[in-house]
């Protein structure tokens, strides 16, 4: 492609007229930061299977971490439609870079923000939201992902601190983590959220390679033996599984907007490639199959750029749902995958090679449309929210 070619993002029904002036600066200001600073090089790190880390201080400085988070506890204090925005132009850049902001944002500073007492907010929170400290979510575990009410994990107390044992998987950043909210059982049986921070005896979080999907993020476990956890670690302001369910509804909910951004990163180099590329005399964009699947694309997009706004407006006036939100995620994940797939198409044998990001979008989606809840159990959501009887026992 020449050198010529602009990018931008699709908005076929004037969506934008829908965002005030801040989430348009927001968006703008992430946009030129993915634009610089990570679609140059997010190639070569997800072809070595390596992590950008020396974009983590900037993610904090630009923002990105916990912003819905109040200022006074380090974060920017914008609204639910922001957050998602960001995370829209971050996922436009790559899954893996979401993916490390919407652990940071939603699996770790939103239940320290929301269950933990005023010492843990301003220890951790100022931390986490510059990215001097990174955090990592374990609630998945290696025998236990779609049904987290069955860990094994246990949490026991010891007098003057608590003994944790067990493990967790499928962790974003774990290795690269400086603390871990993770997710036990205690004696009675009940869900307790603890803080775990690198350093303690008995914690290790050895990193999962060959993957061949976000290879640009850091997976890995979270392993612990008998670990002497404080008494002051434990988050007070909450237990059972609702603790980590709505951490994952505020995590389901980003995903929603973010894969918006991989979907619009396909269509557009897609079309452009198409407007470029001739055969039998004219641009492949003139013919009627190519045209399909442009068309195609740009009305999926349409409708998950609706469907995340107006989610995002409910969030905003605390009438959103964790039935609403795993529609979204569902949704919206199933059409991003679909158009990085007929995307390349377009694009031919080119549609493969790393000089395009179709294939990189792909394979990561494949991770998104399985973590936050698989597809299949986010239809039997939808499902029970419908009828009315669950399809889970």
């Amino acid at each position: 492609m020449s050198s010529n070619v602009k990018f931008t993002a699709p908005d076929h029904y004037l969506v934008d007229e829908l965002y005030n002036e801040e989430h348009l600066i927001v968006r703008a200001s992430i946009r030129d930061w993915v634009n610089r600073r990570v679609k140059p090089v997010i190639e070569a790190y997800f072809e070595n299977a390596k992590f950008p880390a020396h974009l983590v201080e900037e993610m904090g400085k630009m923002g990105v971490f916990g912003p819905f988070i109040p200022v006074e506890y380090g974060g920017a204090g914008l609204d639910y439609i922001s957050y998602g925005l960001i995370m829209q132009e971050l996922e436009r850049g790559d899954s893996g870079i979401r993916s490390m902001a919407s652990v940071q944002s939603s699996l770790v500073m939103f239940p320290v923000y929301t269950f933990g007492s005023e010492e843990q907010k301003r220890k951790y929170l100022p931390l986490l939201a510059t990215g001097q400290m990174v955090g990592c979510f374990g609630l998945t575990e290696p025998n236990h992902g779609s049904d987290p009410g069955g860990m094994i994990t246990r949490i026991r107390d010891m007098g003057d601190h608590y003994l944790l044992h067990g493990a967790k998987m499928w962790i974003t950043n774990s290795s690269i983590a400086d603390m871990a909210v993770v997710w036990a059982k205690d004696e009675q049986g009940v869900v307790r959220g603890v803080i775990v921070e690198k350093g303690m005896d008995g914690f290790t979080a050895p990193e999962t390679h060959g993957k061949w999907s976000l290879r640009a993020s850091v997976t890995g476990e979270l392993v612990f033996d008998n670990v002497k956890v404080p008494k002051e670690n434990l988050l007070p302001n909450v237990q059972g599984l609702k603790g980590p369910l709505s951490c994952l509804n505020s995590a389901r909910y980003g995903i929603a907007w973010g894969v918006i951004g991989a979907a619009m990163d396909c269509y557009d180099s897609a079309l452009n490639y198409a407007l470029e590329r001739e055969q039998f005399g004219k641009p492949i964009a003139g013919f009627q199959l190519q045209q399909k699947k442009l068309a195609e694309a740009l009305t999926e997009i349409t409708k998950a750029q609706l469907l995340a706004w107006r989610l995002g407006t409910l969030r905003n006036e605390g009438k959103s749902n964790a039935a609403q939100i795993s529609m979204a995620k569902r949704n919206n994940v199933e059409i991003a995958l679909d158009i990085a797939r007929n995307m390349r198409q377009v694009l031919g044998a080119m549609g493969i090679t790393n000089d395009f990001p179709m294939m990189r979008h792909m394979m990561n989606l494949e991770s998104v449309i399985t973590y936050e809840g698989t597809h299949d159990v986010h239809l039997l959501i939808t499902g029970m929210d419908a009828t009315g009887i669950s399809a889970f026992k």
